[in-house]
């Protein structure tokens, strides 16, 4: 069964600090950092934090002034809370991003207020995915000459990157306006969302060098991919700070589990499986599909639901797949962006999780699982197994081996004890608006540290 829509998704004025009134209620839940990450790296990220240096405190006592570089909206979900968190830690943010447009309300109903440049048109309508990439390219380019021609007269103390698309394209316009603001003064921090565009092997990585040598201070989400940082790119250590990922939509009030599978038409004896994100090659679909085929030749009740969107080419393929595999009636493809409340009462009707990737830097995705409180199915990647203990929070499979991911599913299938177990353990780890005032502290801490 499939529900297409030919919408495709992006990746998630003079003042420095905009802020706007929210638009709706929000869920506040609590925050316990001693049962958050309780493996790996990420075990102490949060609670030993060194403190900045006292040789800081002058440049401290003053709001530090941030430019928060997004300029196509990328990671807009990621953007809007942090500047939210960052309002609590002396720090005055400019958020340069246009308006979201698959969620025009991204930015207001957090109280942040966006301020690319010149212009924020193109987000505010929606076009065909060719033209509105067009006209991002001609609108950053304009707003990035309005924002050198502002910092001319008033710069901010650090230009935080969050995404380049350009330099996917080999495009210099970038490196211009970074070589700018630092010349200007500013200090330049990158968030390390992806270490390569995903699905792109080594295509990029000369251009990704250059960009990583040109900043002072890196962020990354897990200390897995700072050890690749420094071995694959010769990025010093001292100078990558590890900051979790926060989660995404914990503030939102949910639909009862029973209302979220009645809208879907899901019986009570069923059992969901539910894959959601923005669909890429790496992010293992086809792979969950072979599963699948297995999962359904056991004879379990239980249906899979896809949701999401993509590359129309990839998108075509897995129907495809799903045609070949005889899968149409055990199937949901839904193929489209869904809005917060839809696609979070999608998760609230699922009784499993699952991510499958090949690869993975970090995930947003499996951050709204965990602060759902899902029993959760993931490939055993290193950023995963961060947060993830295979039998204790999480069931871990290897990429590729459809036989194993198979039996795991299989597992939770056919022991929902087993999967409230998991659901608790993930949901103990508590991640909310806290753990996110506890990723503002690190990030001014960054922060600080360059200057």
């Amino acid at each position: 069964m499939t529900r297409c829509c030919a919408r495709n998704s992006p990746r998630a004025g003079t003042s420095w600090c905009g802020t706007a009134s929210p638009q709706k209620p929000w869920r506040t839940p609590t925050f316990n950092s001693t049962n958050l990450f309780p493996a790996g790296t990420m075990a102490t990220t949060l609670s030993n934090q060194s403190p900045a240096p006292s040789s800081q405190e002058e440049t401290r006592a003053r709001a530090i002034k941030v430019f928060m570089m997004d300029l196509w909206s990328t990671v807009p979900y990621y953007d809007a809370y942090l500047c939210q968190a960052l309002r609590s830690e002396n720090v005055s943010v400019h958020l340069g991003a246009i308006t979201y447009y698959l969620d025009p309300d991204c930015f207001s109903m957090r109280g942040i207020r966006n301020r690319p440049g010149l212009l924020d048109i193109v987000g505010r309508f929606k076009l065909p995915g060719g033209l509105r990439k067009l006209l991002k390219f001609l609108e950053s380019g304009i707003n990035a000459a309005a924002l050198m021609l502002r910092f001319a007269f008033s710069r901010p103390d650090v230009i935080h990157v969050q995404y380049l698309p350009m330099l996917a394209l080999h495009l210099p316009f970038d490196f211009w306006f970074l070589r700018y603001c630092r010349w200007r003064g500013c200090k330049l921090v990158c968030t390390v969302h992806d270490l390569l565009p995903s699905d792109t092997g080594e295509k990029h990585r000369q251009i990704f060098q250059k960009l990583y040598e040109m900043m002072d201070a890196l962020i990354c989400h897990s200390g897995a991919v700072k050890e690749e940082l420094f071995h694959q790119f010769q990025f010093e250590r001292e100078r990558i700070h590890v900051i979790p990922h926060g989660p995404f939509f914990y503030d939102f009030p949910l639909v009862s589990p029973e209302e979220a599978r009645r809208k879907l038409g899901i019986g009570a004896d069923e059992c969901l499986v539910l894959w959601q994100g923005i669909i890429r090659p790496y992010k293992g679909v086809e792979f969950l599909l072979e599963a699948w085929k297995l999962v359904q030749q056991a004879g379990v009740h239980a249906h899979l639901l896809v949701a999401g969107t993509g590359d129309p080419s990839l998108l075509a393929s897995i129907q495809e797949k799903v045609n070949a595999l005889g899968l149409n009636n055990a199937v949901d493809l839904r193929f489209e962006f869904a809005p917060s409340e839809e696609m979070l009462s999608y998760y609230q009707a699922a009784d499993i999780v699952v991510y499958p990737y090949k690869t993975v830097t970090t995930s947003g995705a499996l951050m709204t699982g965990v602060t759902q409180g899902k029993a959760i199915v993931a490939t055993s990647l290193p950023p995963f197994r961060e947060l993830l203990q295979d039998g204790q929070n999480a069931l871990l499979c290897n990429y590729g081996d459809a036989p194993q991911l198979t039996a795991a599913l299989l597992k939770l299938i056919q022991n929902p004890s087993l999967r409230n177990q998991l659901a608790s353990e993930a949901a103990a780890l508590n991640l909310g608006e806290q753990m996110w005032q506890q990723i503002a502290q690190q990030t001014a801490a960054c922060y600080g540290a360059v200057l």
